[in-house]
């Protein structure tokens, strides 16, 4: 009997799980899902377009009946669980309906929280969280005028611009000094507020209700205030914050504080078989309410639930890229300054635009934008990687634009554009298609876009066009692929158009290559020769010739030069694994050649620094080990744990895995540097989870991990495929990156190559085209057979030894 998964919550996060759930793992579970409302799972983000008049129902839900049925999940709508038996693992709903679990997933969400005041529970008086809420505002409307919301953040104002645009005489009460003080700071509420009133709504800012007071029929009639004045009101709206759900978990006995208290695999603390997601999940003591940690959250809770989880969820950087009544806003960070920080502001009231950015430690702290936020996710990006921003300082407050970037001025674009105005021209797309594909499907990444539009999927020449269109209409984070750009100045053409001359055109040499594209510099330069050159090798193996003057310093001496203008040599030890033998030879080399330093590296092997260039070739002889690629955009370690043989926790033998993969691959050059682990066991000792390939072995075989990357901004890597036995890791493994040989951008780390093409297309190459993998494999064999060892063969490898003479007698 397959597992049972029991999900209790039907909306984004809950759902966004299960879509990640069975994107991994596929008919792993049998799957039930209570959701207490009668729809199927929607966009909750849209509510504000449906009370506005712009969508219906209909046009907001992401997942219809029929995608239930489609993935065999058992949807109960309209079933509010009330009891869960943790003994016998059975969730019960309000109306009886039962189902047994042996996993379960909490995705509750939030409540509306009703301010505790005399008359809260008249008549007339509302939450605004969900569809029921929005359709009640929406007859509300029909029948009454006057309407008073509480809370003037983000949800307030908008559900009061929705009643507005209903035709209803709106007044907002807010506690606080300002409008939106979680978001924006005293001078950009100001103009908001300012636009707000223009278009008809009534503002109370510093103003506390005192009570709801009610008719003659028992229906509020006037929300009264801390002075005494009463405001005429039909219909109240709560929307003064929110609270995570918790009512069935504290039931049910779990720890809750703040929300579900979860661990980092989204696990409650109290019971390991319960999960908990969303805005009912508090982790690290913070309980988030915006899409994107949702959807992060997600990711990982499904990863573990696969039984593949080796991410973690550490938390998210938050940024607030909003859209209240038509008025763009932006704020993430310290964006109200504190010690030791200064502002940077631009103010044009009348133009509707106010920008502050506040350093502290020459770094970007925090941002507050209105009205203009082209360039809201640059200023996040520089405020998560902490980048040092004192040599743009005169130019930040102009955004990337003022960096030279010509493409992205024109990105401001977005907001001025028609709806029947063109974005794309390849695909005759306009802004107005955008904008419905993106509410219709409820769309968040730029991806999602270009598949149910097709805008930027072509030429790439709009997307930082589109890219705006998604912000300004969806908000959220999103993933955008790098543009297609010149490989270098010497050239217009792209690096795929230098790769697809070279297949289609069987160009076998770098002049040939520059004379068909038409190279503006006829001999090239340093960026440009070395990719045309990995270009050549990788699509002409034992055609194309190589040409040693196209490589770089390292690779034409085979070592690493070091600061000093010495060497580094780094042997070759098949997964970190030595003998007595080979560690003598090495102590020999150190003392006879004068050697300085010696050390073990991250990657499990031995590092010989400060060699003399001279003393390279003797070196390598006197040492009798394979060269190790340490100065090549090539393989250069596969680290591996000692797994079985040795360790009491280890599933699989990892050491020997990882020998056979190095066998298998080590002469492979790449468009970069290529790293590999193997972990005997999920405890992931190697690092598997950084690496561009990682393997981990669990009971049952082993799991493959791909595009993983351990540099200044690490990458956990993405699972691929789980497989059983040796031979299908290797042809796997060699697989992929015999794709990415083909495919990948010289320079581009598999990080950002799967980035680019999407981890979906390499699936179909190498996961679900048993016959195209195990082309991709002998191609890769064919390339690397009887390759020669640069420091044993250098006459078969073409090494010019001539380069290690010295100039003078030393």
């Amino acid at each position: 009997m397959k597992p049972r998964l029991v999900l209790v919550g039907n909306g984004m996060a809950g759902v966004r799980t299960l879509e990640e759930l069975l994107r991994l793992a596929p008919g792993m579970y049998d799957i039930t899902v209570f959701g207490a409302e009668p729809y199927p799972n929607y966009n909750r983000i849209l509510l504000s377009p449906v009370l506005a008049g712009e969508q219906t129902v209909e046009q907001i839900v992401l997942n219809p009946r029929a995608w239930y049925e489609e993935h065999g999940v058992t949807l109960h709508t309209g079933a509010t669980v009330v009891d869960v038996d943790r003994r016998r693992r059975v969730v019960r709903a309000a109306d009886g309906r039962e189902a047994p679990y042996d996993r379960l997933l909490l995705a509750t969400g939030s409540r509306s929280f009703v301010l505790p005041v005399p008359g809260h529970q008249l008549d007339g008086v509302l939450g605004y969280r969900d569809i029921a809420d929005t359709q009640a505002m929406i007859d509300a409307a029909a029948r009454h005028v006057h309407a008073v919301v509480i809370g003037g953040g983000l949800l307030g104002l908008e559900a009061a611009n929705g009643l507005m645009l209903r035709g209803m005489q709106v007044t907002v009460v807010h506690l606080m000094p300002w409008l939106m003080e979680r978001q924006l700071d005293e001078s950009a509420a100001g103009l908001l507020r300012a636009s707000l009133e223009q278009r008809g709504l009534r503002l109370l800012t510093g103003a506390r209700t005192r009570a709801l007071l009610a008719g003659p029929s028992g229906r509020v009639r006037a929300v009264q205030l801390d002075d005494g004045a009463e405001i005429p009101a039909d219909l109240v709206v709560m929307a003064a914050g929110i609270r995570p759900e918790t009512a069935l978990a504290e039931r049910i006995g779990l720890h809750c504080r703040n929300g579900v208290v979860v661990d980092d695999t989204l696990q409650t603390v109290t019971d390991p078989r319960i999960y908990a997601v969303g805005e009912c999940a508090a982790h690290r003591g913070t309980s988030y309410g915006l899409v994107a940690p949702l959807f992060e959250q997600a990711k990982v809770c499904a990863t573990h639930l696969a039984c593949f989880g080796i991410g973690r969820y550490a938390g998210s950087a938050v940024s607030a890229k909003l859209k209240v009544t038509g008025i763009d806003l932006f704020s993430a960070g310290e964006f109200m300054g504190g010690p030791g920080s200064e502002d940077i502001v631009l103010a044009d009231p009348g133009a509707g635009v106010y920008k502050k950015l506040v350093l502290r430690d020459d770094r970007l702290v925090g941002a507050c934008l209105y009205g203009d936020t082209v360039d809201a996710a640059w200023y996040f990006k520089l405020m998560r990687e902490a980048r040092p921003v004192g040599a743009l300082r005169e130019r930040l407050m102009f955004g990337e634009s003022g960096l030279g970037d010509a493409g992205h001025q024109g990105q401001s674009k977005a907001l001025a554009l028609a709806d029947d105005a063109e974005v794309c021209g390849c695909n005759g797309v306009c802004k107005g298609a955008i904008v419905r594909a993106i509410k219709e499907q409820g769309l968040f990444t730029l991806e999602e876009v270009r598949r149910h539009t097709k805008a930027s999927a072509s030429c790439g020449s709009c997307t930082g066009l589109v890219e705006q269109i998604l912000m300004f209409t969806a908000g959220g984070d999103y993933s955008a692929a790098p543009r297609a750009k010149a490989l270098c100045a010497c050239t217009d053409a792209t690096h795929q158009q230098v790769r697809d001359a070279i297949r289609e055109q069987h160009l076998l040499a770098v002049d040939a290559v520059m004379r068909f594209l038409e190279w503006r510099t006829p001999n090239g330069c340093a960026s440009c020769r070395p990719a045309i050159n990995y270009y050549l090798l990788s699509t002409w193996p034992r055609e194309a010739a190589d040409d040693p003057q196209s490589r770089f310093i390292n690779e034409r001496a085979h070592a690493n030069i070091q600061k000093d203008g010495s060497f580094s040599v780094v042997p070759r030890m098949w997964g970190g694994e030595t003998s007595a033998a080979e560690l003598r030879r090495i102590a020999d080399v150190v003392e006879r050649y004068a050697i300085p330093s010696v050390k073990v590296t991250g990657g499990q092997r031995i590092d010989l620094l400060g060699v003399r260039k001279q003393d390279l070739p003797a070196v390598w002889k006197d040492l009798g080990m394979p060269s190790g690629h340490a100065y090549a955009k090539a393989l250069r370690t596969v680290k591996t744990c000692v797994g079985s043989q040795w360790c009491r926790f280890g599933t699989q033998d990892s050491t020997r895995m990882g020998q056979q993969l190095e066998r298998a691959l080590w002469r492979m050059v790449a468009p970069h540097k290529v790293k590999l682990a193997v972990s005997g066991c999920p405890r992931n000792c190697a690092e598997s989870g950084i690496k561009d390939v990682g393997v981990i072995g669990v009971e049952s075989g082993w799991e493959i991990y791909v595009a993983g990357n351990g540099g200044i901004k690490t990458e956990v890597a993405q699972f691929l495929v789980k497989v059983a036995t040796h031979e299908q890791v290797i042809e796997h493994a060699g697989a992929f990156l015999q794709l990415y040989r083909e495919e990948g951008w010289y320079l581009e780390r598999t990080v950002h190559y799967v980035a680019r093409v999407g981890l979906e297309h390499v699936r179909r190459r190498v996961v679900d085209d048993a016959a195209g993998r195990q082309e991709l494999w002998e191609r890769l064999q064919f390339a690397l057979a009887d390759l020669p060892d640069p420091w044993h063969e250098p006459e078969r490898a073409a090494v010019d030894t001539r380069q290690f003479l010295p100039l003078l007698p030393t």
